[in-house]
């Protein structure tokens, strides 16, 4: 579901005109290829690697697609200063960039949380940096947040710009969920 989400913001990337793309629209969908092959082929080679390793470019992919995404919403608001184009296109434009903005947060909230996968799942999904519901009991029932889990989270803050069901307990990620938020109230704006 990661791999899909990330694959996800660069076709969603792709599909923005290139007055809003910092370089060509397709260059954000190769630049996650390139950043994306060594973990594929780690994955499908199972070869140990240090968790640091993973954390890097798992942040590497992150740090390429937000700084894409913060760049076209640039482009947008200065497109809708300017007033250079029809309201269809900026109409279009913002929903992909709101989508965007949705996945790119769920993504940094499944990488940010308890230390990643990883050591989530070593900690035996304790909440850390995210309560969810499941989770007010002291994760009794070994309930275990998916991708999908932050998806939600970032719908719900990309949507409500505050959080919903699922709070943030440390300072990133509240940090995280106040940019997330401001984002997408530019956006919305």
């Amino acid at each position: 579901a990661v791999i899909i989400g990330i694959l996800a913001i660069g076709f969603l990337y792709l599909a923005l005109p290139e007055s809003l793309t910092f370089g060509p629209n397709w260059l954000l969908l190769a630049i996650e290829a390139v950043l994306l092959i060594p973990l594929l082929f780690i994955g499908i080679t199972h070869r140990p690697v240090p968790h640091i390793t993973l954390r890097f470019f798992a942040f590497a992919v992150l740090a390429v697609v937000t700084l894409g995404l913060a760049a076209s919403i640039v482009l947008l608001v200065n497109t809708l200063i300017t007033g250079s184009t029809k309201g269809i296109f900026l109409l279009r434009s913002a929903a992909l960039l709101w989508i965007t903005n949705i996945l790119v947060f769920a993504l940094w909230y499944w990488e940010v949380d308890g230390g990643g996968p990883h050591k989530r799942h070593m900690s035996g999904h304790q909440a850390a940096d995210f309560m969810f519901p499941q989770q007010a009991d002291g994760n009794k029932t070994g309930w275990v947040p998916e991708f999908v889990d932050y998806l939600f989270v970032a719908f719900t803050g990309a949507t409500a710009l505050s959080p919903a069901d699922t709070f943030p307990l440390t300072r990133p990620a509240k940090l995280l969920m106040m940019t997330e938020a401001m984002l997408s109230l530019i956006i919305i704006v």
